[in-house]
């Protein structure tokens, strides 16, 4: 049988779980004359629903990783590279003779893709307010396009004012709809929550959680019942450790069921297959953990062993945590890094990490 769970990639169909309520809460949005501003933390499966409703609408999409960009002037040229991907050459060579400062073309005739540079020497932002407005005009005799630019929090990292640049532009634009997506919730609310922030109000707030665990529950159990008696008890056991993450729930479900494949099923199967993973990625979690500051070390440890809801006087005396600031700054920059996750307490993003610190701790 194949293996009905999918990680790392983008899922569709069979692969994807649930969400219909999002969905078509986003379909609708999209449908209508607002813009998104999507908030998850990384791995929750943003691409995965944004990518199945934009393919249910059939409209021109515009996918941009603004994380992957090194200045302006290369999110123009970036830009106007897919604008050439989704549109006839003819028509846009014609449109962007237009542009204030036109851009150097190179097609390649056998793969026919378009390579794009624009002068250097002029200032930026011209540059990438002639392509955003030549997508508003596509706009004008076609389906609308979708313009989703991902990593979005990454923009004052590009340009510091350019959250003002960009927002007097597409504000006039009519004929777009703007999907823009974050993993960084702290920054990306700032940006759309702060009053004094051009993009305040920009959009409707969509926030991506995780999968209720009933939802995740029946997603686990239907496929491993094709494989084993045991579905019950390993679904469980296995959202047990993830504690519902998208992605870590589907890569655990993924190796467990290679496992009863090769080996049968076990009665320790799904920790047996944790400690594979781990083991897999001592070398990846190793380098990662070099590169924490001791304060960072000390809260992760601490974090890993208690499960602490707040970090109480007791927990900052076990773990040799003095300042509360300096407790407070730790946790707020593990969490734009990505480490740790904010809900009703401090988690890791990654299970996988939280185990092999555990394991290490207690070897030595």
């Amino acid at each position: 049988m194949n293996n009905p769970f999918k990680f790392g990639s983008v899922v569709s169909e069979n692969y994807f779980t649930d969400r219909q309520e999002e969905y078509e809460r986003l379909k609708q949005i999209i449908s209508s004359e607002n813009h998104v501003i999507m908030m998850a933390p990384r791995r929750f499966g943003k691409t995965s629903l944004v990518n199945k409703v934009i393919n249910s609408i059939e409209r021109p999409v515009i996918w941009l990783d603004l994380q992957l960009l090194t200045g302006v002037s290369d999110f123009a040229s970036q830009l106007l590279k897919q604008l050439f991907k989704k549109y006839p050459f003819e028509k846009l060579k014609f449109l962007i003779s237009n542009f204030r400062v036109i851009p150097t073309l190179q097609l390649d005739p056998a793969s026919n893709n378009v390579e794009i540079s624009f002068q250097t020497r002029v200032e930026s932002f011209v540059q990438l307010e002639d392509v955003l407005n030549l997508i508003d005009k596509l706009g004008e005799d076609r389906s609308k396009p979708i313009v989703v630019l991902d990593e979005f929090q990454e923009l004052l990292n590009l340009d510091k004012s350019l959250d003002k640049k960009l927002r007097s532009v597409i504000q006039f634009h009519k004929n777009v709809n703007y999907v823009l997506m974050g993993s960084v919730e702290s920054l990306m609310r700032q940006i759309f929550e702060n009053k004094k922030s051009p993009f305040y109000h920009f959009g409707q707030i969509f926030t991506l959680n995780k999968i209720p665990l009933s939802d995740f529950r029946d997603f686990l159990d239907t496929r491993f019942a094709k494989i084993t008696e045991r579905h019950d008890e390993i679904s469980e056991t296995i959202l047990e450790f993830s504690k519902c993450h998208p992605y870590y729930t589907q890569q655990l479900a993924f190796h467990v069921w290679m496992k009863i494949e090769r080996e049968q099923d076990s009665e320790n199967i799904v920790q047996n297959t944790i400690s594979d993973i781990i083991l897999m990625h001592d070398n990846d979690f190793d380098r990662i953990w070099s590169n924490f500051n001791n304060t960072d070390k000390k809260i992760l440890i601490g974090i890993a062993f208690s499960d602490s809801k707040l970090l109480t006087d007791e927990f900052k005396s076990k773990n040799n945590l003095n300042a509360s600031s300096t407790v407070f700054s730790g946790l707020k920059r593990l969490q734009e890094k990505g480490v740790l996750l904010k809900t009703d307490s401090y988690e890791f993003d990654d299970p996988f990490f939280k185990e092999w610190i555990v394991k290490k701790r207690n070897e030595n």
